[in-house]
């Protein structure tokens, strides 16, 4: 197992000189998406309200595959390091490194680690769509051969039936937005070994009994119509948490921050208060 190399996306506009004074955001992807797409209508909602950071799972947004196998945990460490590369090319003080963090499914998962592991850095989370153990073992590593030997386009029409609430996607098409087109090619693009870590990541990850320690505002976020991570396995990871708050989205499946990013970003904010970091001033840009 190794660490693998994690790449930042700036997901905010910081051009207007305000960025080192607003607090962060750091936002981590669901599996077979990047997290620009995924997250980019929540952190234009939160413009001039924090700095919004991401992160891009290894074989996905453009990235290579890590070089080798790797667990959440690890997952979670390289997520951290390349945190801290963007924070030391800044000269950005060990006082100042602290986050908010909002991760959907897998991202989620991470999160929970993060939580655990570096609880130091973590102000808030929010947890997205996403469960102390996701599906099966056995599930993750026969999706993961799968995908190893015939690619991400085999899971494009699973992925769009699991990721979006019924009718979705003829409305989004309606609308013009194209969130679930643009999406579904980050599935199709991505890398299949890459993907396929992912899986083996997935399949070792359980934390069920070690979140009684979290003493930082978490929200749990879940879709009613999520098959992938259920409601009620959002309610007894939230029910895990001392203090965490739960909010389950009618009409919303796997991907709330593509199928509701006002009321995401509503959530963020309100850990943004919740976790006592300071703000700059508010303003409607």
């Amino acid at each position: 197992m190794t660490v693998p190399e994690i790449r930042i996306v700036a997901l905010s506009d910081t051009t207007e000189g305000q960025g080192s004074s607003l607090p962060i955001v750091l936002m981590g992807p669901s599996l077979g998406t990047s997290v620009a797409h995924l997250w980019g209508a929540v952190a234009d909602e939160l413009r001039g309200r924090a700095r919004v950071l991401g992160w891009d799972l290894p074989g996905h947004g453009g990235q290579p595959a890590a070089a080798g196998d790797f667990t959440m945990k690890e997952l979670a460490e390289g997520v951290l390091t390349a945190l801290d590369v963007v924070f030391d090319a800044e000269g950005r003080p060990e006082t100042e490194r602290s986050f908010v963090y909002a991760g959907c499914s897998v991202g989620g998962c991470v999160g929970q680690r993060l939580l655990l592991d570096a609880p130091n850095r973590v102000t808030a989370a929010a947890l997205v769509a996403t469960a102390q153990r996701m599906g099966t073992p056995e599930g993750w590593w026969e999706r993961a051969e799968l995908v190893a030997q015939a690619g991400t386009p085999t899971m494009v029409i699973g992925s769009a039936q699991r990721w979006f609430a019924e009718g979705f996607i003829a409305k989004d098409a309606q609308a013009g937005t194209g969130i679930s087109t643009t999406l579904l090619h980050d599935l199709q693009d991505a890398d299949r070994h890459g993907y396929a870590q992912v899986c083996g990541a997935l399949a070792q990850f359980d934390v069920r009994g070690q979140l009684g320690q979290v003493s930082v505002p978490v929200t749990v976020i879940a879709g009613a119509e999520d098959a992938a991570a259920a409601p009620e396995q959002l309610a007894e990871l939230a029910a895990a948490i001392p203090g965490a708050r739960l909010v389950q989205y009618d009409g919303v499946a796997h991907l709330p921050p593509a199928e509701a990013p006002d009321a995401v970003a509503e959530e963020i904010a309100a850990l943004l208060d919740a976790s006592g970091v300071a703000t700059a001033e508010r303003g409607d840009s």
